[in-house]
């Protein structure tokens, strides 16, 4: 495989599989394959899962692919599954030690790569993430995920309560990947979410949040809205299937499902609420009370019971 010089005049390359789950994304996917290719530090390989199996993504990501000659790059093509099916279709095929998940509709900054491996090498950690840049038309923004790393009574408890990881901020050993069972596909929406917190429950697992904002993500009508429902009950799921482990964290477990609930259901009624939905914003608002209360009864049934959880 050639290696094309970076501007010391040599190539520098990371032990990392690059995972691009690609739907409908002939417009952005070569933008974010370039984007790998621009780093300081590059992968051994892009793993493109065309999810749909849609020619247009396949022959923009073939394109943009054959420009680059230091890069291994594979286009695998599936049925229509889902974006956790097609993660765990890049991971079954990665033959990095680690592994770095980028959306088809999202970018890196050149120095994303280099950042993440060093953290990872200074820490001998398992995971690393890090601050993003939010970007809508014209408005761009830089969200802080590391504050809430750093914050509260346990990073475990935050993640838990805010979802601060970014899935296309992660760079993971792939066996860690691998033993934690990878994204629940049962789960149409929230499966990075839940991995997550499914990885990082055990205290083996060790991981960082930095304070750099190395991605672009860039926000469509279709991902901010779209399945607004549907995210909300799977992430109601999630907060129940994992309240047991969060017990263990959290020295006030019920207040931490209750924030839990209630932010999920802001960011539902927030989404409907841009896009005027006033039905579905009162039905959301009225059954906050209820997911309340079930959840609770739920939840205290669970905490002396936890079940092992993976990839169905």
């Amino acid at each position: 495989m050639s290696r094309a010089p970076s501007r010391s005049g040599k190539a520098r390359f990371g032990d990392v599989s690059v995972v691009i789950p690609a739907h409908r994304a002939a417009g952005t996917v070569g933008r974010a394959i370039h984007s790998v290719a621009a780093g300081t530090v590059q992968p051994k390989e892009i793993i493109v899962v065309n999810d749909g199996d849609d020619q247009d993504t396949a022959a923009a990501a073939e394109e943009a692919s054959s420009a680059l000659t230091s890069i291994k790059v594979a286009v695998v093509g599936q049925p229509r599954a889902g974006a956790g099916a097609a993660r765990n279709r890049g991971l079954s095929g990665a033959t990095g030690e680690f592994v770095a998940f980028l959306d088809a509709d999202d970018e890196w900054m050149p120095g994303k790569l280099e950042r993440s491996m060093e953290w990872l090498a200074r820490g001998d950690l398992d995971l690393v993430a890090h601050d993003y840049v939010r970007v809508d038309g014209d408005d761009e923004r830089v969200v802080s995920c590391a504050r809430h790393f750093r914050g509260g009574e346990d990073p475990y408890v935050s993640l838990y309560k805010r979802g601060y990881i970014a899935t296309s901020t992660v760079v993971a050993r792939r066996q860690s990947l691998v033993r934690a069972g990878g994204f629940d596909t049962t789960l149409q929406n929230a499966q990075d979410f839940e991995l997550w917190l499914r990885l990082l429950a055990k205290n083996r697992v060790a991981y960082a949040v930095f304070d750099e904002p190395l991605l672009r993500y860039h926000v469509s009508p279709s991902g901010i809205t779209s399945h607004t429902d549907r995210r909300l009950a799977c992430c109601l799921t999630v907060a129940r299937r994992h309240y047991p482990s969060v017990a263990l964290h959290s020295a006030f477990p019920l207040l931490t499902l209750w924030y839990r609930i209630a932010a999920v259901h802001k960011e539902a009624m927030g989404a409907h609420l841009r896009k005027s939905n006033w039905m579905r914003l009162l039905r959301t608002a009225a059954g906050f009370p209820i997911a309340l209360a079930t959840l609770t009864f739920v939840t205290r049934r669970l905490r002396r019971a936890p079940k092992k959880t993976g990839t169905r």
